[in-house]
């Protein structure tokens, strides 16, 4: 296989269709080598249009799903960013070649020990990895420019509101499946968020995130 040929053609046929158009961000899928994060039973498939299985009955989001939410987040190099679920590293990787620092925690300890491996191979050292339950929110009162959440939520938790520092902005899929919608949710004032729909997608839920109360009669 053709690799560089494989990664031209998942940019031009797959992500910049799918209204991906920031230079930027189409120039470091370039950069950050995804055939190195993917598990090696699926290197062939690194760039294909498909959620690459992890283990753990978790996957890699679609090429597309990563590059637009990159995209709709508009990460900047002053920018601390937190990243619940941390899966192959790959998002992970392409976070913090744009941001200060990332912070990324997944509940799966096997998922943190490779990822550390493969970012620290590349030469990482602006990422902090937790193995933890975040599904609810993530403990830290510094707060955080960016937030993204890598697997869906029928609700979103307040704690993840409330972790955006003025200006901040949150990645969430929130809803139940087959109707999920992509969310950008933005930190106006303290205290104050503006959410916008950006597409409709499906992806699989975090690991124990929170679901709406139960009606009681």
């Amino acid at each position: 296989m053709d690799i560089e040929q494989a990664r031209f053609n998942m940019v031009e046929q797959q992500i910049r269709p799918w209204d991906v158009l920031d230079q930027a961000v189409l120039d470091l899928l370039f950069k950050v080598k995804r055939e190195d994060f993917v598990p090696p039973a699926y290197r062939a498939l690194a760039f294909a249009d498909l959620e690459i299985p992890l283990g753990h009955g978790e996957s890699m989001w679609t090429p597309k799903l990563e590059a637009r939410a990159l995209q709709e987040l508009g990460v900047a190099p002053t920018d601390r960013v937190l990243e619940i679920g941390t899966g192959s590293g790959y998002l992970t990787a392409l976070l913090a070649s744009e941001a200060a620092e990332v912070v990324s925690v997944d509940i799966h300890a096997e998922f943190t020990d490779m990822a550390r491996a493969k970012l620290a191979a590349h030469g990482f050292a602006n990422v902090v990895l937790h193995t933890a339950d975040a599904a609810h929110g993530w403990p830290d009162h510094a707060g955080f420019d960016v937030i993204v959440l890598t697997g869906s939520t029928p609700i979103l938790a307040d704690a993840h509101r409330h972790a955006l520092r003025v200006g901040g902005r949150l990645f969430a899929i929130t809803g139940v499946a087959p109707v999920m919608e992509a969310q950008r949710i933005t930190c106006t004032a303290p205290g104050a968020w503006r959410s916008e729909t950006l597409f409709e997608t499906c992806v699989k839920a975090l690991v124990n995130a929170p679901h709406p109360s139960p009606f009681v009669f």
